[in-house]
């Protein structure tokens, strides 16, 4: 399982996760968390449209790089979204996916060098092996 945001660390986490899943002839399932922003709603922005868009526009180039590589690069995947914070998100997801494995992207936020990453907290976790892609 891939955790996809759509950030440069997240693509190259997806790509990585693809190469696993080829070379074991797996599934790859790629997750897209939708964010719950309770200020968004209360500013009366539609947010759980917003996200839907994203997780649209995140499918849509999946498809388009997936047929970019047809005939070179086969891989079986699936997209999948769930809604909830970052780390929540992936939890529940790689539970109820039964994922083998959690592939994600490295932090591109300066301060969770501080507080912590979400790849941090699930390698903390320690249910599923984490790989945590630059």
């Amino acid at each position: 399982m891939a955790g996809l945001d759509g950030s440069e660390s997240s693509w190259r986490a997806t790509a990585y996760a693809a190469g696993l899943a080829r070379r074991q002839n797996a599934l790859l399932v790629v997750v897209y968390i939708q964010p719950v922003l309770a200020a968004g709603a209360a500013l009366g922005a539609s947010v759980a449209d917003t996200t839907g868009e994203v997780a649209e526009e995140l499918m849509r180039e999946m498809r388009e790089a997936t047929e970019r590589l047809r005939g070179v690069f086969e891989v079986r995947w699936e997209f999948h979204t769930f809604r909830g914070d970052p780390y929540n998100g992936l939890a529940q997801a790689a539970d109820e996916l039964k994922a083998d494995a959690v592939v994600v992207g490295a932090s591109e936020q300066a301060g969770h060098r501080f507080i912590g990453s979400v790849a941090v907290r699930l390698v903390k976790a320690g249910r599923w092996p984490v790989t945590v892609v630059p």
